[in-house]
């Protein structure tokens, strides 16, 4: 492959010129006109913008099914009172000027900006999170990393909650996990002294009284549930006041089924009553379980290669005898780290989430 810059070739010795390709090649075998070479890239299927954008809509309920986006950039811009679903996963997605839209945005690999929008009710899932001279955001929200708003006033925010059969694999393609939730650490950029531009929507929020499920026969078709126990993230309590000064710490290991144990041990606790705080996976060294797994850390170093461990904290008045007691019924023939009691549990879960927001660049 040529170029504008490239030397002109030189003559062979003697004057004569280097063998030419036989007549006829790159040439069309018709006309004998000469053929423009063809790369790899000009046999990718051609992107139309237009069907990666929602531009200048009102009063409509419009989406993209699982399946049609496929990890693309997209943008919604101009819209009013819009019902708008994006039901698969994308590289990044903003949204501009928007006015009292209903918004389902599944997992976004990249960053998610809002900016000039008002009056909207959102579920959004991504790795960043960010906001704009927004007013009146109410967002149930999965951001991986710390969300930030700017010059923004009136934002309200849940915990992500949603279902749909293609889901858990849109989270894996966006390379996002499920148990690393940061929905309510909100980083105000610029906070007004005296005022507070961010807050908690209340715990009894309910998504679909928010973001409806989709009226279009095209959008029905995806088996959305709304119900908090089917979601695909757990539901976590974030930054509310804890219920008790008494917490504990369950560390699950990589293996196979460490996602299906971890919420195994979730449904257990909270069906006895116990919160879900936080949730968190990471990958952990030698040095980091010396630091939070103290004297037990000999005996779970060795299963820090396989991969990254889950960590819960649940909240309650006796929430370490029974997460223990439940550890060894459920998970008897299983390797996991539980807090041994009460005086040691605030510190293991100090221990733990302190590292991972290092980790995590929190």
């Amino acid at each position: 492959m040529g170029c504008f810059f490239s030397r002109r070739r030189k003559p062979a010795q003697g004057g004569q010129l280097p063998p030419q390709p036989p007549a006829g090649a790159g040439q069309d075998a018709a006309t004998g006109e000469q053929k423009a070479p063809q790369y790899s890239w000009d046999l990718r299927a051609k992107i139309d913008p237009k069907e990666y954008t929602f531009s200048g809509l009102k009063n409509e309920t419009v989406g993209r099914l699982p399946g049609k986006v496929a990890g693309q950039q997209f943008v919604i811009q101009d819209c009013e009172n819009c019902q708008i679903y994006i039901f698969d996963h994308s590289a990044t997605i903003t949204i501009d000027d928007c006015v009292n839209c209903q918004i389902f945005l599944g997992p976004i690999k990249g960053s998610v900006f809002f900016r000039d929008c008002k009056d909207c009710k959102c579920v959004v899932a991504c790795q960043q999170f960010r906001t704009r001279d927004c007013r009146k955001l109410e967002v149930f929200l999965c951001c991986a990393t710390q969300p930030i708003i700017e010059s923004s006033t009136g934002m309200k925010f849940g915990c992500f909650q949603y279902y749909y059969p293609e889901l858990a694999l849109q989270f894996k393609d966006a390379g996002l996990s499920i148990f690393n939730n940061t929905w309510s650490n909100i980083h105000d950029f610029t906070p007004v002294s005296g005022e507070n531009n961010w807050g908690l929507l209340p715990e009894t929020a309910a998504v679909q009284d928010y973001v409806p499920l989709p009226s279009s026969e095209e959008l029905k078709a995806v088996r959305v549930s709304t119900d908090a126990t089917k979601s695909i993230i757990p539901i976590t309590r974030g930054r509310r006041q804890k219920n008790s000064d008494e917490s504990c710490l369950a560390v699950f290991f990589a293996g196979d089924y460490t996602t299906a144990n971890a919420r195994k041990l979730i449904d257990e606790m909270t069906s006895k009553g116990f919160q879900l705080v936080q949730t968190k996976e990471v990958l952990m060294k030698a040095e980091d379980a010396h630091r939070v797994f103290q004297q037990s850390a000999s005996e779970f170093i060795p299963l820090l290669e396989k991969g990254p461990v889950v960590a819960l904290e649940f909240n309650g008045d006796g929430a370490v005898e029974q997460c223990r007691s439940t550890v060894n019924e459920v998970f008897s023939g299983t390797k996991v780290f539980v807090s041994e009691s009460k005086a040691s549990a605030s510190q293991d879960v100090d221990n733990f989430y302190n590292f991972a927001d290092m980790q995590m660049g929190m």
